[in-house]
């Protein structure tokens, strides 16, 4: 169904734009074929309308010309809908050659690399590669999460979804409904930030932890998107990045490496144990149960509470 209203929503953009004169409603749905599959003229007048407010959304400029007999017609004139030059610096262009690697595992490959190739007849500077690195370290973004597609597209199209998700420290996945907001790579990892139905509150989701398949649902958003969506300070915040106290743990010998690489101080107790001072901030909880019996918590009292709570929430299933 969105492959089709695509498709007749560029039918319509197509019309408009290579017309010379303005074209009555009654040209436009004798032009295109989905609005001759119109049942009623009251079901064309819907689509029709729909149709243009969504292209006007999308930006293209189109006016509306009354007859000397009173006839309204409905054109796109050329030099209204026309894009400035495009001048890109090298640091822009590989911005756009790094967003076009996103999509080497997914659908869309083919259509990010012809994109670059318009930008270049467009006046990209020859001189400029939007592939090459320019650094000795070569960024990578990956993109190998199934969810990942259906998820961009829910998001542009501000489509509801439905999906199993498998937090940390839950034995089994549960259902989650979620208004997508908006995708981030963070660390080497996907995350969606959106409205979750079911919580009333908004929510951020690693895609590794998403199972089966994403399920789009019909409906418009009950919550508001908001401007800005801080989809890597959440997750930062959550990882303890923000952390503005410290937590005492103990941490079996030759284990917990990424604990290591946080910690502040480390001293060796013997019998193949470590005791760790590390950044503690919210989130933490989670994190420390990921590493199961290799780590005890000493201080403070609460995180020892809640990542006790956490356990055996998992013992049970």
């Amino acid at each position: 169904m969105a492959i089709a209203k695509a498709e007749r929503l560029m039918n319509l953009a197509l019309c408009l734009l290579g017309t010379g004169r303005p074209l009555s409603k009654r040209e436009l749905r004798g032009s295109i074929e989905a609005y001759l599959e119109a049942g009623s003229d009251d079901s064309f007048n819907r689509m029709f309308e729909r149709d243009k407010d969504d292209l006007r959304e999308l930006g293209l400029v189109i006016a509306t010309v009354e007859s000397l007999d009173g006839e309204i017609g409905y054109l796109a004139r050329r030099d209204s809908n026309r894009l400035p030059p495009v001048t890109l610096d090298a640091e822009e262009a590989a911005a756009l050659g790094l967003a076009a690697k996103v999509w080497q595992q997914a659908r869309l490959a083919g259509a990010a690399s012809g994109a670059l190739q318009k930008l270049r007849a467009a006046g990209l500077p020859e001189d400029v590669d939007p592939y090459e690195a320019h650094s000795a370290l070569e960024p990578r973004i990956p993109a190998h999460e199934a969810s990942f597609e259906p998820l961009m597209l829910a998001c542009r199209d501000r489509r509801p979804v439905v999906f199993d998700y498998r937090k940390a420290t839950a034995a089994r996945p549960e259902q989650r409904h979620v208004e997508p907001w908006a995708l981030e790579c963070w660390r080497g990892h996907w995350y969606l930030a959106g409205w979750d139905r079911d919580r009333g509150a908004e929510r951020v989701f690693r895609l590794s932890r998403i199972t089966g398949k994403v399920r789009s649902r019909a409906g418009r958003f009950t919550a508001d998107v908001p401007d800005v969506v801080t989809v890597r300070e959440t997750v930062a915040s959550w990882a303890g990045e923000t952390a503005d106290r410290t937590a005492l743990i103990r941490l079996r010998s030759g284990s917990g490496y990424p604990l290591r690489a946080k910690a502040a101080a480390v001293r060796d107790l013997g019998d193949g144990w470590d005791e760790l001072e590390i950044p503690y901030g919210h989130g933490l909880d989670a994190w420390l149960v990921e590493f199961g019996p290799d780590v005890v918590v000493l201080e403070p009292a609460e995180l020892r509470a809640e990542v006790v709570d956490r356990l055996r929430a998992v013992a049970k299933g």
